[in-house]
């Protein structure tokens, strides 16, 4: 294996996969620095489904490794919404700005303990010989009640952490990976990875 693909063209993504997977032994590229255009259907029902989807697709397009995930925001609130239409939600071109004062507004009202939320991460590793790996974590919080914090991306702003006393947004990368639904499912797959290193 000399490379592994991760599908997606999103820096910010990369740069914290390549904090954690810095030291895999193989290099992690993106879909753009691979040179890769590939429009997917994410037509699963669950995470883990549309992250197989996306891996797969890339493998077959390639034949070479692939990661991909999918992850998203679930509001027990709202059923659990937006959940895999996370990315969906209002529209793809829809800044994060606008998306969560909509979330903001549809919990106006909604007291602390009903806002519990996580963010959720599948991630799929397909393999040339058809093997697929796939792991999955979780960061359990609430919904805030304004958006607030520079450091993260997407609905970080208004992911409330009670025990740190801010949102996933306010805290340092290194704290993100470290509690983070991706850093857990990332981590968990580096284990399965290097050990598929290891049998050659």
């Amino acid at each position: 294996m000399e490379r592994i693909i991760f599908a997606t063209g999103n820096e910010d993504k990369m740069r914290e996969i390549r904090m954690i997977l810095f030291d895999l032994g193989v290099p992690v590229v993106s879909l753009k620095e691979a040179g890769i255009s590939a429009e997917i259907d994410e037509n699963g029902t669950s995470f883990e489904e549309n992250a197989i989807i996306k891996a797969r697709t890339v493998m077959e397009l390639t034949g070479e490794a692939v990661m991909a995930d999918d992850s998203g925001l679930q509001i027990d609130y709202l059923d659990g919404a937006p959940g895999i239409y996370s990315a969906r939600f209002m529209g793809e071109d829809t800044s994060y700005d606008v998306k969560n004062t909509a979330l903001l507004e549809k919990l106006s009202g909604v007291p602390d303990e009903k806002r519990t939320a996580r963010f959720a991460c599948a991630i799929a590793c397909a393999l040339p010989d058809g093997r697929i790996l796939t792991s999955y974590g979780t960061m359990e919080g609430r919904i805030g009640y304004e958006i607030k914090g520079e450091n993260g991306f997407g609905y970080d702003p208004i992911f409330f952490l009670p025990e740190y006393g801010c949102t996933s947004a306010e805290i340092s990368a290194e704290k993100k990976n470290e509690l983070s639904h991706r850093g857990k499912a990332l981590r968990s797959m580096k284990v399965k990875l290097e050990k598929l290193l290891r049998e050659g």
